[in-house]
């Protein structure tokens, strides 16, 4: 059970939805309790140090990028989120017009996500003036502030807000909601899209594949939790199943495949931590939780990071760097358990990573072409479409031969071929009965 201090709601509630959920592996317990205050919360992410996050910060700390969270919605007021919010949109019809407001069955859930993946901290109540919250003057992430510090703490959010896990009062659907949500962010700037979400199922509807494709297009970086044994997906699920997709998978303290918030599939492309994790709340509370919801943000805060830095690299480039720095671990590079390995944050800021040119994760462009039954998808939503003519073709073929008119067959012409075969005929006859004369003489 995560432990939780926010304001108290005196409930308690388990999360558990059968189509596509919040990648949250453990039930959410509110309490008046203080079990993790904001002066503690540093010392709880250890993922920070262990996978290489703050060595990275002496690189990259994620200025410039945009990230957007697809998730219940974020709390912008949390003081660890204060300036890191640069815009949003409901697309649940049921939340607030900028993604602010938590909606369906976990609407703290997209804001445990945006602390981990970009939170600032906050100064201190004991600080004195010169404090200046996560990033101090010198523009370097300290360790003093109280708070959440993100992977990426100087990164842009934007806050989608979707309807998940319970009915919509709206009635807008998950299968409208999501590649809306994605077309929103890629044509709002976002460089890396975040989905702490997950189905059950390996396949998603085919009203994604467009937006995706879109991303794709757009060379936008879309990073996905794999799902949890625990919440109910033994196997990876849409849409970290997606081509192109950076699954994350779950790891626990000690580095090991989770047994509850991680799940199993030869689509993981990573994994990170999972269990034991810390965020923030709406209202300005702390939880601790676990889940590859956690999992992911972690990804999406280190490809922020890389982004940063090398801001002409590809979305594929980007990608690779991740999975080809990873850490081996299980039988196999890749397998279904850790994918590629287990994330090092420092080596894929500061490796030496020879480019590609592809996705080492795929294409949905291509999956589309090959599973739709050959269906061609119409353009994206502000593609550019190609107006430049045709190459001609290099050899051109001959004419296919036509049958003849039944009133030609009746011509003379046919008459002569027949009248000088048979005449031929005649001459291979006489041939021949000469030669019988002759031989017959000879005796």
């Amino acid at each position: 059970m995560p432990e939780v201090t926010c304001p108290p709601h005196g409930r308690a509630r388990r999360f558990r939805a059968a189509s596509l959920s919040l990648a949250l592996a453990a039930a959410m317990v509110f309490a008046g309790a203080a079990a993790a205050s904001a002066d503690d919360i540093r010392s709880r992410e250890y993922w920070l140090g262990q996978y290489g996050i703050t060595q990275a910060w002496n690189v990259s700390q994620g200025e410039g990028v945009k990230v957007a969270v697809i998730d219940s919605g974020i709390d912008s007021s949390h003081p660890d989120l204060k300036g890191a919010v640069a815009g949003g949109i409901d697309m649940s019809g049921s939340g607030a017009a900028g993604g602010t407001k938590g909606v369906g069955a976990e609407p703290e859930h997209g804001t445990l996500v945006a602390t981990m993946l970009a939170g600032r901290g906050h100064p201190s109540p004991s600080a004195t003036g010169g404090a200046t919250g996560a990033a101090g003057a010198s523009g370097q992430v300290g360790a003093g502030p109280d708070g959440v510090i993100g992977v990426a703490p100087k990164a842009e959010l934007l806050s989608i807000s979707v309807w998940l896990g319970s009915e919509n009062p709206a009635g807008k659907n998950i299968d409208d909601q999501i590649p809306a949500a994605v077309r929103w962010a890629v044509d709002h700037g976002a460089k890396v899209i975040n989905m702490s979400l997950g189905s059950t199922s390996t396949a998603w509807p085919e009203s994604w594949d467009s937006a995706f494709a879109y991303a794709e297009a757009k060379d936008v970086v879309i990073v996905a939790a794999a799902g949890n044994r625990k919440s109910g997906s033994e196997q990876v699920g849409a849409p970290a199943t997606i081509p192109g997709v950076l699954a994350v998978g779950g790891l626990d303290k000690d580095g090991t495949a989770s047994v509850d918030s991680s799940s199993q599939g030869i689509s993981i492309g990573v994994s990170a931590p999972a269990e034991d994790l810390a965020g923030g709340l709406p209202g300005g509370g702390y939880a601790r939780w676990s889940g590859t919801s956690g999992a992911a943000p972690i990804v999406s805060g280190v490809a922020a990071l890389i982004r940063s830095k090398y801001p002409q690299m590809s979305a594929a480039q980007v990608i690779n760097r991740i999975i080809s720095t990873a850490k081996p671990k299980g039988g196999g590079t890749p397998n279904a358990i850790y994918g590629y390995g287990i994330l090092d944050a420092e080596a894929a800021l500061t490796a030496n990573v020879p480019l590609v040119q592809a996705n080492p994760l795929g294409s949905i462009a291509d999956w589309i072409r090959v599973h739709r039954r050959g269906q061609v998808a119409p353009p994206a939503k502000g593609a550019t479409v190609s107006t430049a003519p045709a190459t001609e073709p290099t050899l051109s073929d001959r004419p296919v031969p036509k049958a003849l008119d039944a009133a030609k067959l009746t011509s003379a012409a046919p008459q002569a071929i027949v009248l000088g075969f048979s005449g031929l005929l005649v001459l291979i006859l006489a041939g021949g009965a000469t030669h019988l004369f002759l031989a017959r003489r000879k005796h």
